[in-house]
């Protein structure tokens, strides 16, 4: 900074947590002008504890992020409509708009509406009433205001399977209400864990109260004859859930509308196509992170993987020459708490049930693979190992050493010389 004029204008178009994470160190940074422009009205907030705000465990604002700091601007609620590359600025839907030296395009990643009959009317419009997708805090308030509304005991459907529809699942089943879990896959987390680890969680869900169904596919919703209400899914097979309440978590998308109608390239993943720099190129003064960047032919998706991107762009716009992303190792982790009793109700606590996966979880033809299981205790631990590497492993129940086992697979460090059973250990076997 010269004579306190601004070096460096940063436009960051997204308020998620890659978002701002990245304002929050740029912020920092002397000659930098920061402005987000979050189309969400809520402060940014950690998306991954949206299960604990449905189930009631937390408030909304606990789960809100530090602010980025006062040399931010934040601008809540706004929406960005078009981006003009030639004059260097983009135009918001209220009129405003910004010259960037910089635009970093963090625009996340929307709910896949899965091609269900009856879904929406034909050429678009509302979702049926008692229908919601599971993404933001918005929908979590909804759907959480939509149990109470519903009276005791609702029936509910959750169709998919993965970290969202588990967790809401539980959620729901916390709030009191009947709940049936319909995943299309062969088993649960099926992206994330071994079918061995996956029946471990549909026996977790189950003695919770969750019914689940795998390779059940849904076909439509059915709605109330005269009304827009839904009243059921309809499976595959015929058969019918009747359900007040539908959750849809049948994964995401990138956001990529404004990037594909300003000229950036878009990968075979649907992303917007960075380099190692996370630039497009296209434009070396656009970058991307999070969910909507694709980094060498991968989409992420992962909260990890959107925090690495944010402190690599960080350093980058910060003047580090060396700033590089090489691809996040990424340790999914899935915390179901200990339900409580609740007072008036005559019900057990039951503990709760910590899961952890990284790497490669099914073993390739030569692999080498240990796995150990305690039925009695709900735990269970393998890992895929190749030659002298760690390739992968998943953990249920107990996740003692986890840690070490994590970093041995991350540095990709040849294994120490003692029997493979020792991997297993609660030290990692060092």
């Amino acid at each position: 900074m010269a004579g306190g004029s601004v070096d460096t204008r940063v436009v960051v178009v997204g308020g998620g947590m890659a978002g701002a994470r990245l304002a929050r160190q740029l912020g920092a940074a002397p000659g930098t002008a920061v402005t987000v422009l979050a189309e969400e009205p809520h402060p940014a907030y950690n998306r991954v504890l949206l299960a604990e705000v449905l189930a009631g465990r937390y408030p909304a604002e606990v789960i809100a992020l530090p602010r980025p700091g006062a040399h931010v601007v934040w601008r809540a609620g706004t929406r960005v409509a078009r981006i003009d590359r030639a004059a260097r600025a983009v135009e918001c839907a209220d009129g405003t708009r910004l010259d960037y030296d910089a635009l970093v395009l963090a625009t996340g990643s929307h709910p896949v509406l899965p091609p269900l009959r009856g879904l929406l009317p034909p050429g678009g419009g509302e979702l049926p009433d008692g229908v919601h997708p599971f993404r933001t805090l918005d929908d979590c308030l909804a759907l959480r205001s939509a149990v109470s509304a519903a009276g005791p005991a609702p029936r509910a459907v959750v169709i998919g399977g993965g970290l969202l529809g588990v967790s809401a699942a539980r959620a729901l089943a916390e709030l009191g209400a009947h709940v049936v879990l319909a995943h299309q896959g062969e088993h649960l987390l099926e992206r994330h864990v071994d079918p061995d680890a996956g029946a471990l969680l549909r026996d977790h869900l189950a003695a919770r109260g969750v019914e689940v169904h795998t390779e059940c596919r849904a076909r439509g919703v059915v709605t109330a004859r005269g009304t827009h209400r839904v009243t059921g899914v309809r499976l595959a097979d015929g058969y019918a859930l009747d359900a007040e309440l539908v959750v849809l978590a049948c994964g995401v998308r990138p956001r990529v509308g404004l990037a594909r109608a300003a000229g950036l390239a878009l990968g075979a993943r649907g992303g917007i196509v960075v380099d190692d720099r996370l630039r497009c190129p296209d434009d070396p003064r656009v970058y991307a992170v999070g969910d909507c960047a694709e980094h060498r032919g991968v989409l992420h998706g992962l909260a990890g993987a959107a925090q690495d991107q944010a402190d690599v762009l960080a350093r980058g716009l910060g003047g580090d020459p060396d700033a590089r992303y090489g691809g996040t190792r990424a340790l999914v982790r899935l915390t179901l708490p200990e339900r409580e009793e609740r007072a008036g109700r005559d019900e057990l606590g039951f503990g709760p049930l910590d899961l952890a996966a990284f790497g490669e979880t099914s073993p390739a033809p030569g692999d080498d693979v240990v796995r150990l299981a305690d039925a009695t205790r709900g735990a269970y631990r393998r890992i895929v190992v190749r030659g002298d590497r760690l390739r992968g492993g998943v953990l249920l129940g107990d996740l003692g050493g986890v840690a070490a086992l994590a970093g041995a697979w991350e540095s990709d460090e040849a294994l120490p010389a003692s029997p493979l059973l020792h991997l297993l250990t609660h030290d990692g076997g060092y």
